[in-house]
């Protein structure tokens, strides 16, 4: 997504861990507990994912300067949430496509074909925006790109782009498996439009639009950054429901960006509302969180966890 010019960390802010005492860097002024590139401009945290133990973390990232321009994912691991190993870029801009936001999978069953010898694969699944020029307006589609060595080398699928709507502002897929539908979804932001769409797929490479959520809450600017996740009802053994989330700019509580959040059933393919479509519930109440996004592949207990960008785009 788009970014104001502002340098900032991305902020683990739902935890299910206890920080020990550690020094992670060892820079007077850096952040400790937040993650932030070694140089150069970061915005949105993108395909975060764990797999065999190590938490990775991909971020919105310009290798070449402090602000923000030639947008690739940046990458980094962990094992713990708490010391950060920055990797090599993953997914770098390429022929005037550069690499927005999205998301990352473990594709246990091939359903995709990408893995080889017989073991589990990483597909990332991104926006690629191509810049407007004086006879062409701005093109964002979605696309694929795989690893099959735990996410240090990346190959971006030759049928690229898998959806292309022709549209300028149409960005930030969530994809996850859904268990209830046996399928893929894809939640992905008509941001003008304040909506956000559903598609599924077997296969990661094939898509058929589901649903469509919105507008509701507040519409105060675009919608980004969906997110959908299911949390169990505390009190209410065996009781669920599903959480999504966007990014609103402007139109946050403290001005600027912000989060909003719906509470509602998803039944594998649409999600449903449980409150009133004119009720506003916020992530945070401060001003600097955006872009917010879970951990897909936790081990089925662990609590979710989910990063966000420590910014405001104000």
């Amino acid at each position: 997504m788009p970014a104001a010019a502002a340098r900032c960390a991305l902020a683990i802010f739902v935890l299910g861990i206890t920080f020990a005492q550690v020094t992670a860097y060892h820079e007077p002024y850096r952040p400790q507990f937040h993650f932030s590139p070694k140089a150069n401009w970061t915005n949105d945290p993108n395909g975060l994912v764990y797999m065999n133990g190590t938490y990775h973390l991909f971020f919105q990232h310009n290798p070449f300067g402090d602000k923000w321009g030639h947008m690739s994912w940046g990458h980094a691991t962990s094992r713990d949430m708490v010391h950060w190993s920055e990797q090599n870029v993953a997914l770098a801009e390429e022929n005037g496509v550069m690499i927005f936001t999205g998301s990352t999978v473990v594709d246990a069953r091939n359903s995709s074909g990408f893995c080889t010898g017989g073991k589990p694969c990483l597909v990332a699944i991104y926006t690629g925006h191509t810049m407007k020029t004086n006879s062409k307006p701005a093109l964002q589609t979605q696309n694929l790109a795989y690893s099959n060595d735990g996410g240090i080398n990346w190959t971006k699928f030759g049928g690229n782009p898998i959806l292309d709507l022709h549209m300028s502002d149409f960005r930030d897929p969530k994809v996850f498996w859904s268990d209830a539908g046996k399928q893929w979804i894809m939640a992905v932001a008509l941001p003008d439009d304040h909506k956000v769409r559903m598609y599924a797929s077997p296969d990661l490479k094939n898509w058929q639009q589901v649903s469509e959520f919105g507008p509701q809450g507040a519409i105060g600017g675009q919608w980004e950054c969906p997110e959908l996740f299911e949390l169990p009802v505390e009190g209410r053994r065996g009781e669920s429901r599903w959480v999504l989330k966007v990014g609103l700019n402007p139109g946050g509580l403290q001005g600027g960006s912000g989060e909003q959040y719906f509470i509602g059933k998803f039944d594998g393919n649409k999600f449903v509302n449980d409150n009133p479509e004119s009720l506003s519930l916020w992530t945070d109440y401060g001003k600097d969180c955006y872009c917010a996004l879970t951990f897909n592949n936790l081990p089925a207990r662990q609590t979710p966890l989910m990063i966000g960008w420590m910014s405001n785009l104000q």
